[in-house]
């Protein structure tokens, strides 16, 4: 049987961050398996590469804390290892009257949580970002930046493997529980501390070692565009809209990528499988389960349903552009170009309540820890993150 003192389930950024501080903290025998053949597969390799720079975060949560120290140290990670990091900045746009106040309430937010911001008109909107369009006024946040989020978690793997203190196991599946050992299908995995950081596996995880009976994990799918010049020319940074900041979803934005292609998106499509990266692939045998829970969702929760109600509608290219040309002042349907990039964000879902989980959670069983709701700005704060979770639920 393999053993460690700490086996990490999971080799997305959150895995890989808790690993570097482990090793940080004085930590010297580290498994980390996956069941993938390489990190950041899912959610962390998948994502737009932006780091968020605490605007939208209730003040006092975790992800307000987090955000910003998190996108400070991700940048200065990327300068310190020579990785791509482009200091975009990003502008949100108002796209009725209405939205004015909520980008108050942001503005407010940012500042509560240090960030940097400034609200500026729409003169400043286009010395900035000229394609832009907004009413009356929009929010800039310089601190925003894109990073290529696949590099980053290549040179971490590498780094952790450099220091002799962390072995890989790829293509190891978490079969279940036992007694002080991870059932995988590589054989048994004995740990001191196992840390599931299992992404849109992380409910399941859990629920091996009999905690989070009343969370499930429920998969939205986020599909993009990528524009064609000279649409593309046009975008400098990003551009993102005012979001329902009820939800936990920020709407089709544009994002110029840190190797110059910009991307529109992304959606957020209730999804059939924790993997179904297209129309029908990843869907599995649990597709059943996940439609009794949608179904639930959408009769309990409002803001669920509003989303299961416009959402899907932009797999039809004309509903995608509707969102996206609100925006900006130029944008013509050919301009978009179809794209294979997508991802899964496995949002937490609180069974009992149907509400949807606007926070990170951490929970700590026995020798157990576990990572339950890794979402966006999750990337952006995994650094500061990984700190927090070993000195709270593992150097204690």
């Amino acid at each position: 049987m393999y053993k460690a003192d700490i086996v990490i389930c999971g080799a997305g950024i959150i895995g890989l961050t808790i690993a570097r501080e482990l090793i940080k903290s004085g930590h010297k025998d580290i498994i980390i398996f996956d069941k993938e053949n390489d990190t950041g597969f899912h959610a962390s390799g998948r994502n737009s590469g932006v780091l968020h720079a605490g605007i939208y975060y209730d003040p006092g949560t975790l992800k307000a804390k987090m955000c910003l120290k998190g996108n400070l140290r991700m940048q200065e990670y990327c300068e310190q290892n020579n990785l791509p990091l482009f200091k975009s900045g990003k502008v949100i746009v108002t796209r009725t009257l209405d939205e004015l106040d909520t980008l108050d309430e942001l503005e407010r937010r940012a500042k509560a949580n240090g960030g940097t911001v400034e609200m500026i008109d729409a003169k400043q909107l286009a010395e900035i970002e000229p394609n832009a369009k907004t009413i009356e006024r929009a929010l800039h946040s310089p601190l925003t930046s894109v990073v290529d989020p696949k590099a980053i978690l290549k040179h971490m793997r590498k780094e952790l493997e450099s220091t002799g203190k962390v072995r890989f196991f790829f293509g190891t599946r978490f079969l279940g529980a036992g007694k002080n050992t991870a059932k995988t299908t590589q054989g048994d995995i004995g740990y001191g501390l196992f840390i599931n950081a299992a992404g849109s596996f992380s409910d399941k995880v859990a629920q091996a070692y009999g905690i989070a009976e009343n969370y499930r994990l429920l998969p939205f799918k986020g599909i993009y565009h990528v524009l064609k010049k000279p649409a593309a020319d046009k975008i400098r940074g990003s551009i993102y809209p005012v979001p329902n900041i009820k939800n936990p979803f920020l709407g089709v934005h544009f994002t110029r990528s840190v190797h110059g292609d910009v991307y529109v998106g992304p959606t957020a499509i209730p999804a059939f499988g924790r993997e179904n990266y297209g129309i029908l692939k990843g869907i599995d045998s649990e597709v059943l389960k996940i439609l009794l829970l949608d179904a639930g969702m959408f009769f309990e929760n409002k803001k669920f349903r509003q989303v299961a109600l416009s959402e899907p509608r932009k797999y039809l290219s004309k509903y995608f552009f509707s969102d996206a040309e609100k925006l900006v002042k130029y944008l013509a349907p050919h301009d978009m170009l179809p794209c294979s990039k997508a991802g899964i964000r496995p949002q937490l879902i609180n069974v009992d309540t149907h509400e949807m989980v606007m926070d990170f959670l951490v929970e700590r069983h026995e020798n157990t820890v576990h990572v339950l709701n890794s979402i966006s700005p999750a990337f952006t704060s995994s650094m500061y993150f990984a700190e927090l979770v070993v000195k709270e639920y593992i150097d204690i």
